[in-house]
């Protein structure tokens, strides 16, 4: 995979270019959004399926076949404070999963909304965007972008496992789908993502998305 950092900042001179010719007239592309402005919106599309979240259904399997649901959240508490540090530049330990939801017992949907909008805070701190991050030194936005993946993907992780509703929020998924295009090699190696499921002529974004991890979108527990 060929980082960001990698690429030339300027493209190569042809020289035999027509100096008369006029000046490229096409629109500059347009900006992407800012990231925390992603994560807000995918932190506030999870909340109403975290929430919907019973006691009983926190043993049931999930479409992360190494996690039920309670490890699951565990794992999104987890990912949600450590790319907060991330955020500022420093370096996290993923080396133990807390077990936030037996620490904040009923209390913990609360507790996620309040770890989520410092998460917002932190991405959203001038120049948490720019330069390298983390472990890998990868492109800071990328980083980023690691932690919507995960905000959304495990959000319908926990949706289909709990039977609830979900629809992710407007703009991450075309995010993640170029962000998915760019790592997913890397991540299969790795064991982070499964191989891609083929999905039918005219899916939706998030199905497609989804199968690109090596997610079934039909995935059910029965």
């Amino acid at each position: 995979m060929t980082d960001m950092q990698d690429i030339p900042d300027e493209a190569p001179v042809n020289e035999h270019a027509d100096p008369a010719a006029p000046a490229s007239t096409a629109p500059p592309a347009p900006t992407p959004p800012p990231i925390s402005a992603l994560l807000d919106a995918a932190a506030r599309a999870a909340l109403p399926v975290l929430r919907g979240v019973r006691d009983d259904q926190l043993g049931l399997p999930t479409p992360c076949a190494e996690y039920d649901v309670r490890a699951l959240l565990n794992h999104l508490f987890q990912v949600v404070v450590a790319f907060r540090t991330l955020a500022a530049k420093k370096d996290v330990d993923f080396g133990t999963t807390p077990d936030r939801l037996g620490d904040y017992g009923a209390q913990w949907p609360d507790r996620f909304a309040e770890e989520a909008a410092r998460l917002v805070e932190a991405w959203a701190v001038p120049g948490a965007e720019d330069g390298l991050t983390g472990g890998m030194k990868l492109p800071a936005r990328t980083v980023g972008a690691m932690v919507l993946l995960d905000l959304t993907v495990h959000a319908w992780d926990v949706a289909r496992a709990a039977g609830l509703p979900y629809t992710p929020a407007p703009g991450t998924v075309a995010e993640l789908r170029t962000l998915v295009a760019q790592m997913a090699p890397t991540a299969r190696k790795m064991n982070v993502f499964a191989e891609p499921l083929p999905v039918p002529p005219g899916a939706c974004g998030l199905d497609a998305l989804l199968a690109e991890t090596g997610r079934d979108p039909h995935w059910t527990t029965r």
